[in-house]
């Protein structure tokens, strides 16, 4: 079997999904389905159900899963250990989820240059990070606060307050600061809590209790998308950083109790992962 053919099975099994897992491969979702469709004939079994909810894992495909994920995770351990053979320099994986400020990636490469370490970005949603990084898939990861990190060393490396970002001919975009009473009405641009459900469910908890109870709309991370959707001259808001705005599109902060995006840097607390924390003590300097 093929690795890049075990990477594309895992993806499907997990996003439940060939078009979002085509997405996330950056592959079309025709020749992803040939692809899989060619794992399944080299193993004589079927490893999905086809269905109009998605792709479920057969029990072939469930056997299959752990033991994909087994081999991929040594495959790169191995180059890895190649790597760091060949090199004064080690590298780690680093997963990086949608929605980091932008200067986040350019502080962790600095960080990770100071500690003589090549950082390998993989993009993950939080969620998805903190399992991958159980399952030692991943070295570092760049998670979405609050999370489950029971168990992981964190470093929190960025905490800003949110604002209401809008189109520019927005009803409210006069006003030099939005009061959580001005919402009323408005629907909020949010995103899929599978993503990052402790960052998701808080968010909304601090709505309501500003008095605001919102209906959502989900909408991909796609800055493209988010720009569209709230110029489409509907009532509708989002809930965003400072540096989110862009031509088109104002902010504005929220007059009293302003929820807060903090993105951590966590790890695992077990030997061998001192860089990891060499990289978070130049972070937190």
């Amino acid at each position: 079997m093929e690795l890049r053919r075990l990477r594309y099975f895992v993806a499907v099994a997990e996003e439940a999904n060939l078009t979002r897992a085509a997405e996330r491969l950056g592959l079309r979702s025709p020749s992803l389905s040939q692809q899989i469709r060619g794992l399944e004939r080299e193993l004589g079994a079927a490893l999905f159900d086809r269905t109009a909810a998605g792709m479920e894992l057969t029990p072939a495909g469930a056997a299959l899963l752990p033991e994909a994920r087994a081999a991929l995770a040594a495959a790169e351990r191995g180059a890895r250990a190649v790597a760091d053979a060949s090199s004064a320099t080690a590298a780690l994986v680093v997963g990086v989820p949608p929605g980091v400020p932008p200067d986040l990636p350019g502080r962790l490469g600095a960080a990770a240059r100071d500690a003589r370490v090549r950082p390998v970005y993989e993009d993950a949603a939080t969620d998805r990070q903190l399992v991958a990084l159980r399952r030692r898939e991943l070295d570092l990861a760049v998670v979405t606060l609050p999370a489950d990190l029971a168990g992981l060393a964190r470093e929190i490396v960025h905490d800003e307050p949110l604002g209401v970002l809008m189109a520019d001919g927005h009803r409210l975009a006069a006003r030099d600061a939005v009061a959580w009473r001005d919402l009323a009405g408005e629907r909020l641009l949010w995103f899929d809590r599978g993503l990052a459900s402790g960052y998701h469910d808080a968010v909304l908890d601090a709505c309501r209790a500003a008095g605001w109870d919102p209906e959502t709309r989900v909408s991909t991370a796609r800055r493209a998308v988010e720009r569209a959707e709230l110029a489409s001259g509907e009532p509708i808001v989002a809930l965003r950083p400072a540096w989110a705005a862009e031509p088109g599109l104002v902010w504005r902060p929220l007059a009293a109790d302003a929820p807060r995006l903090r993105f951590a840097l966590a790890w695992r607390r077990d030997a061998g992962h001192a860089r990891a924390e060499a990289i978070a003590r130049r972070l937190r300097r």
